[in-house]
């Protein structure tokens, strides 16, 4: 059974309820103040959980340093882009920006780890690839007038936030890898990874620089929302994500969970009334087709 492929799958499903249930918490708090709030709550979460289970006990110098590398590059630098990106773009067209990290670290994975892959797992990850982007791309229709297809601000500065994202997101996995194939605890590299976002991201918030401050008052709605979306996305998520990368190749683990632009489309569907186009249901089948080219490598 392929076990971490499943667990890729996993968190892609994660992180496409979790694009939903963001926007409105990260457009009140700022990308900043939003990604601390929850990366602090999720670190308290997962902290005791170690503590509890002992899996501290597994820590070493070895692993820890990689780990918050990791930490500090897809995560600190990774999750602010992105959510930065969310502000400008809304979910739909941030989650095709992000769909990069999959090409992106299956090209670091063959060239940084020496990696291989077969031609039907390249294939499987070129259709995946492709079915993600045509999923996002054709998944507007011009009588679409939500508030998260409108553009605040310039479009290319929200690409870049995309890009810097989706290119973090892969650097992280590939420096986590080798760590995680060591048979590390998952949640406890979660903690590591979280851990040093969140110390980063509260003392860059501290700094007298305007545009780092939170941009509305952290009410108790928006608290419960923001620790339910950091529940989703890096308690659950992000730990599928690196149990996957313990016994899966990066490419593949990283184009699966990728996945999430396509499986947001059913959800967007419910959550705003409006039909996805046709060819975004398109590239949806482009994706499952993938993704069984994958499994059956």
């Amino acid at each position: 059974m392929p076990i971490h492929e499943l667990a890729a799958l996993g968190a892609a499903t994660c992180w496409a309820m979790t694009g939903l249930i963001s926007a409105g918490p990260a457009g009140h708090l700022g990308a900043l103040a939003f990604s601390r709030t929850r990366q602090v709550f999720v670190t308290g979460l997962l902290a005791l959980y170690v503590l509890f289970t002992g899996a501290w006990r597994d820590l070493d110098m070895a692993s820890a340093g990689p780990l918050l590398l990791s930490g500090l590059i897809g995560i600190f630098i990774g999750d602010t882009l992105l959510f930065a990106c969310l502000n400008r773009l809304g979910p739909r067209r941030s989650g095709i920006l992000f769909a990069l990290n999959a090409p992106i670290a299956a090209v670091l994975g063959w060239v940084a780890l020496g990696e291989t892959l077969s031609a039907i797992a390249v294939a499987g990850i070129a259709l995946t690839a492709v079915g993600v982007f045509l999923a996002i791309v054709f998944g507007k229709r011009r009588a679409q007038m939500h508030q998260w297809e409108a553009i605040k601000g310039p479009l290319w500065v929200g690409v870049l936030f995309g890009i810097g994202a989706a290119t973090s997101q892969a650097v992280g996995s590939i420096v986590a890898r080798p760590v995680m194939a060591g048979g590390i605890d998952p949640f406890l590299a979660s903690m590591l990874r979280v851990g040093i976002a969140a110390g980063c991201l509260s003392i860059l918030i501290q700094l007298p620089i305007p545009s780092v401050k939170p941009k509305g008052p952290l009410t108790l709605k928006v608290a419960a929302v923001t620790a339910l979306t950091g529940v989703l996305a890096l308690a659950i998520g992000m730990t599928l994500l690196l149990f996957a990368l313990s016994g899966g190749k990066v490419g593949i683990v990283s184009t699966l969970s990728a996945t999430s632009p396509a499986m947001i489309l059913p959800m967007l569907w419910l959550k705003t009334g409006e039909r996805p186009a046709g060819g975004a249901w398109a590239g949806a089948a482009l994706v499952i087709v993938g993704m069984a080219l994958i499994f059956i490598r």
